[in-house]
């Protein structure tokens, strides 16, 4: 028997700059959003790219990116430092989801097709298997996983980027740490999939709207204790 022929082998290629950025300025937005970096606190460029174990170059990227969404704030010979974040930016936040995401998910009550809901369900039942493990990666992926399957039913792919890019202050791993919001969601998702499989729009539409509501809940709860208000 003829083996077959062997690929050329090739360096593995690094990790693009782009995405490295992407990386830092998404791990910088969740301790923002989070509290773990408090209005007021500069960001080093050095102390941040030895924490994170990356150059200083997808840092200061990072940086640029968050100061165009408003996070941060250069000031001239000082840095790049935290604006406040208020209660109100916060419930803003989930507002625009939750309208996206209930718009998003009328459509996909009736559009959704059978295979599309099998594949819905198949995910929950990963999602209940990483909470079952405690395993916080896992349920992070397997929630997005979800939503993003439920997102591209609708067809709506522009309104659907939108919400994706909107996602982004969502501090999954906030959620992911909390076993009785794990619980919570595989439960809500088992009634959103039932919904789904009797046209149930106005359910849908309610479930979808009752997660990110229960999101801000917990995200400012979080938020209380850390007394970052205060």
């Amino acid at each position: 028997m003829n083996a077959p022929p062997r690929a050329r082998t090739r360096p593995r290629r690094p990790v693009r700059r782009e995405q490295l950025s992407d990386e830092v300025a998404a791990r910088l937005r969740t301790d923002i959003m989070t509290g773990v970096l408090r209005p007021g606190t500069f960001i080093r460029l050095d102390d941040t790219a030895a924490q994170l174990g990356v150059s200083i170059t997808p840092v200061r990227e990072a940086l640029r990116t968050l100061r165009g969404e408003g996070m941060v704030q250069l000031e001239p010979h000082r840095g790049h430092v935290v604006v406040p974040l208020n209660r109100s930016d916060v419930e803003d936040i989930f507002w625009l989801q939750g309208t996206i995401a209930k718009e998003l998910a009328a459509t996909a009550a009736e559009r959704i097709t059978p295979a599309e809901i099998d594949e819905l369900e198949h995910l929950n039942d990963a999602l209940a298997a990483a909470v079952g493990g405690h395993d916080l990666d896992e349920i992070a992926s397997a929630e997005f996983a979800f939503h993003r399957t439920l997102n591209r039913s609708t067809g709506r792919i522009k309104l659907a980027w939108f919400l994706l890019h909107v996602a982004r202050y969502l501090p999954g791993q906030l959620y992911a740490g909390d076993p009785e919001w794990g619980r919570s969601a595989v439960t809500g998702h088992r009634e959103m999939i039932a919904a789904l499989r009797h046209g149930d729009v106005d359910t849908v539409v309610r479930l979808t709207g009752g997660e990110f509501t229960d999101g801000a809940r917990r995200l400012i709860a979080r938020l209380d204790e850390t007394k970052l208000w205060g």
